[in-house]
């Protein structure tokens, strides 16, 4: 017989350590499900790491984080240290605090520096792009598409001092068109949301992610890296991506996009 097939891997989703949103998860429970990870001989892997598609551990988990905000540099990296655990921060380059006249959008809180981003990927977190302006990309033209694209890459490399491959999705929205701008644009791998967990030989280009909110008890992580207790997030998903296919179809008709 043949070896058995990787199995599926989860790809956590943050966003903020400490802050007060839905999506905030408060330090002491991101410090219990590190903690868990660890103790259920969970290895920690960065998103690049997962695209290569190189040798793994026995049983590798992804820890992500969107946007950039700066309580990932005061409050995750810490804990990420003190477990010796990686990760992958996916920043919106138009959100950094110091982006001088590159700065664009709107972000919700405060956001990491130039310099704090150049420090995360001194020790060794992966620097992952989010867009330029954190605009919801499936209904952009196609000239502002490769612009938000193509800027976030460019301005990572610029200040990381390495090669950028791997983006996430702001929002988790994608469309075909945009994956194939994605792809043009020289990413190589890149997250969406789904709630599911990511399979071996799946597209690169959407990887699924199950997303950890600020009410995520130890039991629901538990469930989370099964890729369970997501039905109703799976329902609203599928009913919104219609929507917004509808939407988009609608502006090309009317000449705004």
């Amino acid at each position: 017989m043949g070896d058995a097939p990787p199995a599926p891997v989860p790809i956590l989703m943050y966003h903020s350590i400490g802050g007060s949103d839905r999506l905030a998860v408060r330090p002491e429970a991101f410090a219990e499900q590190l903690a868990y990870l660890r103790d259920t001989g969970r290895t920690p892997i960065t998103f690049g790491e997962l695209a290569e598609g190189g040798p793994a551990p026995v049983r590798p988990v992804v820890i992500t984080f969107d946007d950039g905000y700066a309580d990932f540099h005061e409050r995750a990296l810490p804990l990420l240290d003190r477990f010796g655990f990686r990760a992958t921060v996916f920043v919106t380059t138009g959100w950094i605090r110091d982006a001088g006249p590159y700065a664009a959008g709107r972000p919700l809180g405060r956001t990491l520096s130039w310099s704090q981003v150049a420090e995360i990927a001194s020790c060794g977190i992966e620097v992952g792009g989010h867009g330029h302006s954190h605009a919801e990309l499936d209904q952009l033209r196609d000239a502002v598409l490769r612009t938000e694209l193509l800027r976030s890459r460019r301005l990572l490399e610029d200040r990381v001092g390495r090669a950028v491959t791997t983006m996430a999705y702001p929002y988790g929205y994608s469309s075909e068109r945009v994956r194939r701008a994605v792809r043009a644009a020289g990413y190589d791998a890149a997250c969406a949301v789904a709630n599911a967990l990511a399979a071996d030989g799946g597209d690169r280009l959407a990887v699924p992610r199950v997303t950890v909110r600020a009410g995520t008890s130890i039991a629901g992580f538990e469930r989370a890296l099964c890729g369970c207790g997501f039905l109703v997030d799976h329902a609203l998903t599928k009913g919104y991506a219609v929507v917004r296919r509808s939407r988009y179809a609608v502006r090309r008709l009317r000449g705004t996009v």
